[in-house]
């Protein structure tokens, strides 16, 4: 389990399921403008921003290519980078196929698997979500095809106009046949990752689990003493967590053009 120092007076965030690059190019730049405020407003009270997947709708990083877009976000998280806040990406299923520019150009630390951590006491197991708990059968067969090296040389080998205008075309028609259930409903005792949350607490027991996946806010409990926080996600609810070194609160930012938020 790795440890944490927490500077006092200084708070975790978590965020997670940004989706950029969806459904257009103009709301995509427009909660793109909102994420970097929202990145601006925690940097005074950052210890540690950990950012739990999905943060764009595809994302493949060839040799010497990367996908057309969201500077404003990076730029965002090198300058918080190159100011001394430490930043972790978990990645999601949407990019998977992060592999070493984030961390060889910001220096942030990049995670494939969920993690535990222990900070001020606390343990806390993270993730973004996918393939985990009971189910989903076929989306876990998927996810070790392109977890696989041989597709992902395979893809590489895609010139990337094509490339990212198929993956492009895959995420639209996975979006419209789900536009129908777009905001997610609570599942009570099949919501597969907090039954995964269960099973982790069966064998050790955390006082935390944060994912992001489901795109729908939960704070659940774990056993006795654990709680299971869901991150939602940022096209409708624009929440995160923010862990004081104590206790975690889920939280809205609604700071679009103005201080009004909560």
């Amino acid at each position: 389990m790795a440890e944490l120092i927490l500077p006092e007076g200084k708070n975790l965030y978590f965020a997670s399921d940004f989706h950029l690059g969806v459904p257009t190019w103009e709301a995509s730049r427009e909660r793109e403008n909102k994420i970097v405020r929202w990145l601006e407003f925690i940097r005074p009270t950052a210890g540690h921003i950990f950012l739990m997947g999905d943060l764009f709708d595809f994302w493949f990083e060839y040799n010497y290519v990367i996908p057309k877009g969201f500077v404003r976000f990076q730029g965002k998280l090198a300058e918080l980078s190159d100011s001394g806040i430490p930043i972790t990406i978990f990645t999601g299923n949407h990019d998977i196929w992060m592999f070493g520019y984030f961390t060889k150009e910001f220096g942030i630390t990049v995670e494939h698997q969920p993690k535990s951590f222990q900070i001020q006491g606390k343990k806390i197991h993270l993730g973004h979500g996918d393939g985990l708990g009971p189910g989903d059968y076929s989306y876990k067969v998927i996810k070790k095809i392109f977890k696989n090296k041989l597709g992902q040389f395979l893809f590489e080998k895609v010139h990337p106009t094509v490339g990212i205008r198929l993956a492009n075309f895959w995420s639209r028609e996975s979006r419209k046949k789900n536009d129908t259930k777009r905001i997610p409903t609570f599942l009570g005792e099949d919501e597969w990752i907090w039954q995964y949350c269960k099973d982790i607490h069966a064998q050790q027991i955390h006082d935390f689990y944060i994912f992001g996946h489901r795109h729908l806010p939960l704070d659940l409990p774990v056993g006795t003493n654990g709680r299971y926080i869901n991150l939602g996600e940022w096209l409708s609810f624009c929440t995160y967590a923010q862990f004081d070194g104590q206790d975690i609160a889920l939280k809205t930012f609604k700071n679009y053009k103005s201080e009004n938020w909560k």
